[in-house]
């Protein structure tokens, strides 16, 4: 694993430094969304975590910093919420119960998810490979609901179609973000759950059906 990129703060109280790096992530995301991660200044920045340029220069160093924090404090997030699932169940019901939850982490946080997206490609050369291989951690908590059911025979997958099944699950949660203009017209976020539920797993069972008879389903 990559090692976490260290955002230096001159002041030393480490439960206010984490205090007041929150305060700046939501103020940056609010003003990433509607300016862009290039148009914001750190002075606006300030402003909207409710505190002075000065008082925002103790706790980072540069506007890349305050990307950074959003990034990490993002895929932390998730990490927190995915650990919370019963990973050793190993059931089709409990897969698609960490399914439906996930999806419901991305439409929480589809804010910060979208800008997260937006303005990676704006992250320092030593930052990005962090936050990327943190995404890939993200879809390995996913793998792990997957592998399980296979493990209990509940599912018949091999390596690379639980790898690609993870992926698409993955993708498919944050897509609630990112299309949600066009999706949040046609169906509730329960709906779209249900319809992404089922559209996977019939994909499944098309697999499975494949590696039972030798033949193309």
């Amino acid at each position: 694993m990559e090692n976490k990129r260290e955002v230096h703060a001159s002041v030393k109280d480490e439960r206010l430094v984490e205090k007041r790096r929150d305060q700046m992530i939501r103020g940056a995301v609010s003003l990433f969304k509607q300016k862009g991660f290039h148009r914001t200044t750190t002075r606006e920045i300030a402003k909207a975590a409710g505190f002075s340029i000065g008082t925002l220069y103790e706790y980072i160093r540069t506007k890349e910093d305050v990307l950074y924090l959003v990034c990490d404090s993002i895929y932390e997030q998730v990490r927190l919420e995915l650990e919370e699932l019963d990973t050793d169940e190993g059931t089709v019901d409990g897969l698609k119960v960490g399914i439906a939850h996930y999806f419901q982490v991305m439409d929480r946080m589809q804010d910060e998810v979208l800008v997260m997206y937006q303005e990676a490609k704006s992250l320092s050369k030593d930052a990005l490979p962090y936050v990327l291989r943190k995404e890939l951690e993200m879809v390995a908590m996913v793998e792990k609901l997957i592998v399980r059911c296979v493990e209990t025979g509940e599912l018949e997958l091999d390596e690379h179609q639980i790898h690609m099944l993870a992926q698409n699950v993955f993708v498919q949660g944050q897509m609630w973000g990112f299309r949600r203009w066009a999706l949040q017209k046609r169906y509730s976020l329960q709906e779209y759950i249900d319809l992404q539920v089922e559209l996977l797993f019939s994909g499944i069972t098309g697999f499975e059906k494949q590696r039972r008879t030798g033949g193309v389903v």
